[in-house]
């Protein structure tokens, strides 16, 4: 693959140490990056973005290989991570900062996640209208190096955070193991 060929993904889904592992498993996925988008504050810090002033939502900005992995199928992946339902945040982690969003970077991405997000209104999976907002990306900060990798530097805690939130047993009892 040359260089000419990656390209960006961007989502927000709650807490993105949550939604790393998932995308950064699988093949064609060259990076993914825990950071900050959609907000007006150049380089900000996760205290500002927390504090619900920067209008940043906590993200994740994949590299990919779409002849491997097409955005099709990261967009697949993304609904079975987060309670699509959910306008308020993400299981026990609430405010904008932890809404969901998809940041679609060309029309091409803008139309696949509108198509995708009107077959998931329409499968009957979920019984609330899914609240997924679809936006321009804007500039992507990345997180504090702490942040990176989350799951593989403290796995423990990343394990017990994925049960204790909610957001494991809500992806079993929608998506299966």
């Amino acid at each position: 693959m040359s260089e000419n060929t990656s390209q960006l993904a961007t989502f927000a889904g709650g807490c993105f140490w949550c939604m790393v592992k998932p995308f950064d498993q699988q093949p064609g996925i060259l990076q993914v990056v825990s950071g900050y988008t959609g907000g007006t504050k150049e380089n900000p810090t996760y205290e500002e973005v927390c504090s619900e002033t920067t209008g940043h939502y906590e993200a994740v900005q994949i590299t990919f290989d779409p002849e491997i992995f097409p955005y099709e199928r990261l967009l697949e992946l993304y609904w079975q991570q987060i309670d699509p339902t959910d306008p308020g945040g993400q299981f026990f982690d609430r405010g904008s900062s932890y809404q969901t969003a998809i940041f679609y970077h060309n029309e091409k991405q803008k139309q696949l996640a509108e198509q995708s997000k009107e077959n998931l209104e329409k499968s009957g999976r979920f019984n609330k209208p899914i609240a997924v907002k679809i936006i321009p990306a804007k500039t992507f900060y990345p997180a504090e190096q702490y942040h990176q990798d989350y799951y593989k530097k403290n796995r423990a805690r990343y394990e017990a955070y994925q049960e204790g939130s909610g957001r494991a047993a809500f992806i079993r009892s929608h998506w299966g193991e």
